[in-house]
């Protein structure tokens, strides 16, 4: 009998993509993926640890499965990825009824331990080693990258893909888990990242994210030479049928001019950079071992500008990190609206187990200013989002259409013009309606509208090339 399998995926792009890549082992094991743990054999969650509301997330989850397993014995659940990493025999204590925990190094193992669970061995735990654990090699290791096993049905659509070309961190920022639960800073070989993003694009893949924890900083060294990320996107832009290259997510004391250099002149590459701030005041960058001052990053701010004029660069923000006052939060503010970003993700402090943060710094803002802060500063993104994507409005764009929007999906519109949803070449969310056949491919658009994180556009008829677009189907 075939086995059903549902899985569910918190956290990043890198685990979206480990979780397409244990889906294709299964798949192989002859299971069918269903959309319902209720329908489901095998239960699996890949997990994040970035945030404990994640965590919580997944112990909430599994805790509305105690009765399932009691009135199913023979269902299998299991924890993936970094909480698994991180918890490790913490999630047996807390769900008892869980079958295996398995980390982000040993995703290739899925198959062979749901076996050994159904075969009677027992609960199944396995992780990689903890960073002081043994030599940086042989921690390294135990963090095995296995690619490129690919399930295209676990891609936000066909026409989409990841590609890992880094695993692991190096940094150790104070409030981070990553180093902890992805392992050292490793980058793959150059020819598997050719080869792989080669089969993508003769599989009909259109665009293509490369994935690092910090993807600028991916380096390869054999006996050739050393390859960087600027190499690679000069050489993926060779590849026949892809058309547009992106990547996620960069340091800003490795956003190098020959990077810079690489997106301006290269026409597949994106031009949209996503560069963590974290804060805008020198004294908590310190405290987060971010290893950049804030004058520091406003020159990288000033050689993107220079090199890419047009360039869309996103940021991320922590409010209400330990010892946080009002003049460090000020100044927040400030960069945010000197740097003009297109969108910030700002998030609450959550202090992390496990981090230096965690073990040096006390948690001292209260949870009202966190609250607070986090609230003024996304109104002041906001405003800036909604003053750059207003100013789009009679622009021509080029838009990868992704597929019907989430509105029309919902509706479960079957009229032959539905609400389309896709991205120009600065990541800019885009809809419009049009015919599904449009789907997958690139099409020109003309802004109308534009709010904070919606640019609303009309599918320009009259384009003159090798397809011919229009709104009917």
């Amino acid at each position: 009998m075939t086995q059903k399998l549902y899985i569910e995926t918190v956290g990043c792009q890198m685990n979206m993509l480990d979780s397409e890549l244990v889906v294709a082992a299964l798949r192989r094991q002859g299971y069918e993926l269903v959309d319902s743990a209720k329908r489901a054999d095998t239960i699996l969650f890949n997990t994040c640890s970035v945030r404990e509301h994640a965590e919580e997330k997944i112990y909430s989850a599994l805790g509305r499965l105690k009765h399932a397993k009691r009135h199913n014995p023979d269902k299998v659940i299991g924890v993936l990825g970094c909480m698994a990493q991180n918890h490790q025999k913490i999630v047996f204590q807390r769900a008892p009824y869980v079958d295996l925990v398995v980390g982000p190094g040993q995703l290739h193992q899925v198959p062979q331990l749901i076996e050994d669970v159904r075969a009677g061995r027992g609960p199944q735990l396995e992780v990689s080693l903890e960073r002081q654990a043994g030599s940086r090699d042989s921690v390294a290791d135990s963090f095995e990258s296995y690619d490129p096993l690919r399930s295209p049905e676990m891609r936000p659509s066909p026409y989409q893909a990841f590609v890992r070309i880094q695993i692991g961190c190096d940094k150790f920022c104070t409030y981070c888990i990553v180093p902890k639960v992805r392992g050292p800073e490793q980058g793959r070989r150059p020819e598997e990242i050719y080869a792989e993003a080669r089969q993508l694009a003769d599989e009909g893949c259109r665009e293509i994210t490369l994935l690092g924890q910090t993807v600028n900083s991916y380096s390869y060294r054999d006996d050739r030479g050393t390859t960087r990320l600027a190499d690679l996107l000069y050489q993926l832009s060779d590849i026949a049928g892809l058309d547009r290259l992106k990547f996620v997510t960069n340091y800003p004391r490795d956003m190098t001019d020959d990077l810079l250099d690489a997106v301006s002149s290269l026409p597949k590459v994106s031009h949209y950079l996503h560069v963590p701030a974290q804060s805008g005041s020198d004294a908590i960058l310190r405290r987060m071992k971010r290893g950049y001052t804030v004058d520091q990053y406003r020159e990288m701010m000033a050689r993107i500008r220079e090199a890419i004029p047009d360039a869309a660069v996103t940021s991320d923000f922590i409010v209400g990190f330990c010892g946080e006052t009002d003049a460090d939060f000020a100044a927040t503010v400030e960069l945010v609206e000197a740097c003009r970003f297109k969108n910030s993700f700002i998030f609450k402090y959550s202090e992390r187990p496990g981090t230096k943060g965690a073990e040096r710094l006390a948690d001292d803002v209260p949870e009202e200013v966190k609250r607070r802060r986090n609230n003024e500063l996304l109104a002041v993104q906001n405003a800036i989002c909604q003053e750059d994507n207003e100013a789009r409005i009679g622009v021509q764009v080029e838009v990868l259409v992704e597929g019907v929007s989430k509105s029309a999906a919902k509706r479960e519109d079957d009229a032959p013009q539905v609400q389309l949803t896709g991205r120009d070449h600065w990541d800019r969310i885009v809809v419009f309606q049009g015919g599904r056949r449009l789907i997958g491919r690139f099409v020109p658009v003309t802004i109308y509208d534009a709010n904070a994180h919606t640019l609303f556009g009309e599918v320009v008829t009259d384009h003159v090339g090798p397809e011919v677009y229009s709104l009917s189907v």
